[in-house]
């Protein structure tokens, strides 16, 4: 359905008086649309939904899955082998293949949800006004213009502008980041507000927490700001991983070496005088030996094992190449609420005439006491706290509920948060009648209930210390009630300005005995008040993130915070938790910067407050343009395009929202930072591993093309038939692979640098330790295949045969413990720390003997079977390639440690 440019384009709703709002849309506040009108602006602007801009068909996944460079090559080997009879290899091809393809699209299938998590959500029924009626109906047929009915616990359906708001206010978090819940009124704000500033407007996606309202739809479906996000995360590219990008340059590199040496040897060979037919066979013998068939499934299966890894330190993976990515990150973009924080605001400081009173304990959870300076207090003796305590959970709508989920609120986090400091003095909310309540809104910035104590009216205020204590006259001190002084003031502003500055939301209350004949009106009620004392509270931050904070330092990741918050408390927070932060950036100053001023601010000690989801966009697109590898953490739904566009887009379990957790490629299943950290560990631990069997499967691979080249140059027969290839390629060396890809994480792994993303999986050093061991693998092999030749026979070509072919298995058998570690010796590592690769090498072993001595398998390989003194000879010969690289590692690692 063809829509046309909606209202939202042309007006900044939040700016404009109610009655133009009115008359630009036409409507009615009071009767709202017509049934006939609304239909008509319905087929208009289209259904309040997402929707999709590109729907990704299933089977093109699959494909994908079936691009990549080493697939490709495996594709024509499989070919090849069928073309020229050899079907069993091409059948054996083909199904690792397939495995390696159905294990991505099941993975990858997932992450094309994204869209349907934020359709579920949109609230699926709204209350209107239409036809003068108060109605209910599906969300979905919503249109501008609609007179929305709002009161605490629904969901806005869609972008509105509010025409009545009684102390309504909205929990903006998942759309702004904004930790705590948002007052709202009808005043129009001044034009170019930020979008966390807009007051008079609520946002399709977050929640009344607090009050009643009407508002003015002005934008519905994917012209809301919710919409915006939804095209911006349907927009962002998915980039390669690292890992995907290297094994692409890999295969790429492997393709050209596998075609070039074939074609050479089956010229060299032909010209030489040998038969066209064998020289071919011969070629594509070096075809399948070059490229390690089973490197797909291999790295795809120690992914797969790697995520039973990651969930054990509670991190979860949506795409297998996500562990790899996330153990090479850099950089780590972190919102603050939830993520660094509990998302639970806290009461920290009391400050009171007497003293000041710190409130230990974190959350929801009412366990903790009171201190002052750092020793418990028995806050029976302190009375002052006490009726402070008592004033906050009667001047108060939350409620704190236990039940078998834990502890959690019913209303706005401030007010729970002053329950819950009541609690921590086993106080509880008193059965009081209620006279009248005075509301909080923008302009009182406070409230006032009136309750009944005693046969007396008392008056219990809470609000804005600067507002309060210009209505007090009198203090409470030590129990007693006196004048307030200059003094007593200038040290209670001092207290409030203080904790502000340390990022803590404050709260002054006061009380005052009523007379009996007063009017209960604002102006009289709300003066001659006692000054009780002021609170400070804060979202507060987990306690476990201050040493993942460390350890990320130490692995040498920087760690950014990009926030919705304000600036001071996300300074606050940066302070307690150990980021360096010398300057809080908010996201409007970002509008007039070029991207070269980003990328020189972004090499400072920085952190960015009041950010928009195109700002954070923005900050993650300009550090990959550095070439740094990114990893985006969040919970909200504005947090959704940054965590799609970044390498790694790190969503938390618990708090995130749908939207979160479909656009990232890592879930955090504790919400805890410090998982992060852990799961960095497990990546640069899973990446080691591929490289160790990368390097293993081609120096084995180099042992089989030097034999085999060698030998059509000394002009013997073929040493190695292509099944035979294929067997220790797939069979014997992809087991043992697999079991160095779950090789424990070496000493020091957290305390080295992040890779450089343009580092290679195969460095000089890893290109001369496998040209090195191939050359001595291909070398031996080639001695005792000639060496058998030499003692003639009729069996001699069959015997030479068989014993090259299982010379060369257990010189790689042996050959695979140089690579459990890349640097220390065996005595350093342990030689039973990872019983897999034990387990692995004995299966292989004997599934070799099986293929000389079982007959339907000495069928299909071509093999006899073999004395004793051949084995021994064979093992003579594979057992020196360990111990003069395990005598290097010894001398190095002694070398190594003398220097440290």
């Amino acid at each position: 359905m063809a829509k046309k440019k909606t209202l939202e384009n042309k007006y900044d709703w939040a700016a404009l008086k109610i009655e133009d709002v009115i008359q630009t849309l036409k409507t009615d506040p009071e009767k709202g649309l017509s049934s006939e009108e609304a239909e008509k602006r319905l087929k208009k602007y289209g259904l309040n939904r997402l929707q999709k801009y590109k729907k990704v068909k299933w089977y093109e996944v699959l494909i994908r899955q079936f691009v990549d460079i080493l697939i490709i090559i495996l594709l024509i080997a499989a070919g090849i082998a069928f073309a020229i009879g050899e079907v069993g290899d091409a059948l054996t091809i083909l199904a690792i293949v397939v495995l390696n393809g159905i294990l991505g699209f099941v993975q990858e299938w997932k992450a094309e949800k994204a869209i349907e998590a934020l359709q579920k959500m949109l609230s699926p029924k709204a209350k209107v006004i239409r036809d003068g009626k108060q109605i209910e109906i599906d969300s979905k047929y919503i249109v501008p213009g609609d007179i929305v009915v709002l009161q605490i616990g629904d969901k806005v359906p869609a972008d509105l502008r509010l025409i009545e708001a009684v102390n309504l206010k909205a929990d903006e978090s998942p759309l702004t980041g904004e930790s705590v819940p948002v007052h709202k009124s009808v005043e129009p704000v001044k034009p170019g507000t930020p979008l966390a500033a807009k007051s008079s407007m609520v946002w399709m996606g977050t929640s009344i927490v607090n009050g009643v309202g009407k508002g003015v739809v002005v934008a519905t479906g994917m012209e809301t700001e919710f919409g915006k996000i939804a095209k911006l995360t349907q927009t962002v590219e998915i980039k390669p991983t690292p890992l995907q990008r290297k094994l692409a340059v890999l295969g790429k590199q492997l393709g050209a070496i596998s075609i070039a040496i074939s074609v050479i040897v089956a010229v060299v060979g032909w010209i030489a005088g040998k038969p066209l037919l064998e020289m071919f066979m011969t070629g594509v013998s070096l075809a399948v030996a070059v490229v390690p068939e089973g490197l797909p499934a291999v790295v795809t299966i120690t992914l797969a094992l790697g995520v039973k890894a990651m969930v054990r330190r509670k991190v979860l993976l949506r795409r297998l190449q996500a562990a790899e990515a996330l153990g090479s990150a850099q950089v780590i973009c972190t919102d603050k609420t939830g993520t660094l924080t509990k998302n639970e605001m806290t009461v920290r400081k009391i400050w009171l005439p007497c003293c000041e009173i710190e409130a230990t304990g974190y959350g929801y959870d009412p366990a903790g006491h009171f201190e002052i300076k750092g020793k418990k207090i028995d806050y029976h003796k302190y009375p002052d706290l006490l009726e402070l305590l008592k004033t906050g959970m009667i001047c108060n709508h939350a409620k704190l509920i236990h039940d078998e989920k834990g502890w959690h609120i019913q209303g706005e986090p401030t007010e729970a948060a002053l329950i819950v400091a009541a609690y921590k003095a086993w106080l509880s909310v008193p059965d009081l009648r209620h006279y009248t309540e005075f509301s909080f809104n923008s302009i009182r910035k406070r409230m006032t209930v009136i309750v009944d104590e005693d046969g007396k009216k008392v008056a219990y205020t809470k609000g804005a210390p600067e507002v309060i204590i210009e209505r007090c006259s009198k203090i409470l001190e030590n129990g007693k009630e006196r004048p307030l002084t200059e003094e007593d003031k200038q040290r209670f502003i001092k207290a409030y300005k203080q904790m502000a500055e340390n990022g803590l939301r404050t709260l002054a209350l006061a009380k005052r005995v009523l007379p009996e004949n007063i009017k209960l009106t604002e102006d009289e009620v709300e003066k001659d008040l006692t000054l009780l004392g002021v609170v400070g509270m804060i979202d507060p931050p987990r306690p476990e993130v201050p040493p993942a904070i460390e350890l990320a330092k130490k692995a040498g990741i920087k760690v950014i915070m990009i926030t919705g918050d304000a600036p001071e408390t996300a300074l606050a927070i940066a302070k307690k938790i150990g980021l360096p932060a010398k300057k809080a950036v908010l996201g409007e100053d970002l509008k007039s910067m070029s991207d070269k001023e980003l990328k020189e601010l972004l090499k400072e000690d920085v952190i960015f407050a009041r950010t928009t989801p195109e700002n954070k966009l923005r900050i993650v697109t300009v550090l990959q343009k550095e070439g740094l590898i990114v990893g985006m953490t969040g919970d909200g739904v504005n947090d959704a395009p940054a965590l799609k566009k970044a390498d790694i887009g790190i969503a938390m379990g618990l708090r995130g929202t749908d939207v979160a957790k479909e656009a990232a490629d890592v879930i955090l299943l504790d919400d805890n930072f410090a998982s992060i950290i852990g799961g960095v560990e497990e990546g640069r631990r899973q990446y080691d591993n591929i490289q160790k069997f990368v390097r293993y499967l081609l120096s084995s691979n180099t042992g089989e093309v030097t034999a085999i080249f060698l030998n059509v140059i000394v002009g013997g027969p073929l040493i190695l038939l292509p099944v035979q290839i294929l067997w220790m390629n797939l069979i014997t060396d992809g087991m043992t692979a697999v079991a160095l890809g779950v090789e424990p994480a070496e000493k020091g792994i957290m305390e080295r640098p992040p890779r450089s993303p343009k580092e290679h999986i195969l460095d000089w050093k890893g290109i001369a330790m496998i040209v090195f061991l191939g050359s001595y693998i291909g070398l031996a092999t080639l001695w005792l295949f000639h060496h058998y030749l030499e003692k003639g026979g009729a069996e001699a070509v069959a015997t030479a045969q068989t014993v090259a072919f299982t010379g060369i298995i257990i010189l790689e058998k042996m050959n695979v413990f140089n690579f459990r570690s890349l640097v220390a010796p065996m005595k350093v590592i342990g030689f039973l720390s990872n019983p897999w690769l034990l387990l692995a090498w004995t299966v292989t072993v004997g599934s070799q003997v099986a293929a000389v001595y079982v007959p339907f398998l000495q069928d299909a390989l071509h093999t006899v079977p073999l004395k004793l003194e051949d084995w021994a000879l064979i093992f003579a010969v594979a057992v020196p390639i360990f111990l003069v690289v395990e005598l290097y590692k010894i001398l190095r690692w002694r070398k190594a440690n003398k220097n440290a």
